[in-house]
């Protein structure tokens, strides 16, 4: 299982890495069989978002340390490095690019994008 994680270098370039999610056999509702879990992570709120189709924004950082889940539609994430990736349903986008450049997103296709947002800070 892996998440894609968008952080600022200390040039204050955006640039994308790939992140291995470290999964552990254990038990986590006895009495049921162990699964495999991560570790958990201590989060501040969590909310619901829509992206309307045809949404468009300017470059700009994320404003928290965040993780989005997409529930449907989709969009293309540019780094400011250049490098861009599309997020789509069942992606996991973790954000750190807090200073620096940022980032340009826009949606894609004429689906609205979805998401859920879990904020850490």
């Amino acid at each position: 299982m892996k998440f894609q994680k968008l952080f600022s270098d200390d040039a204050g370039e955006s640039r994308w890495a790939d992140i291995e999610v470290n999964l552990v056999e254990r038990s986590f509702a006895p009495p049921a069989q162990n699964i495999e879990i991560s570790e958990p992570e201590d989060v501040r709120r969590m909310m619901f978002l829509r992206l309307r189709a045809g949404w468009d924004e300017p470059i700009h950082p994320t404003p928290v340390r965040q993780r989005l889940v997409c529930l449907a539609g989709a969009v293309r994430v540019t780094a400011s490095d250049g490098e861009t990736r599309e997020i789509r349903r069942g992606d996991v986008w973790h954000m750190e690019d807090k200073s620096g450049k940022g980032h340009h997103t826009c949606v894609i296709g004429d689906e609205d994008f979805e998401a859920v947002i879990v904020q850490f800070e």
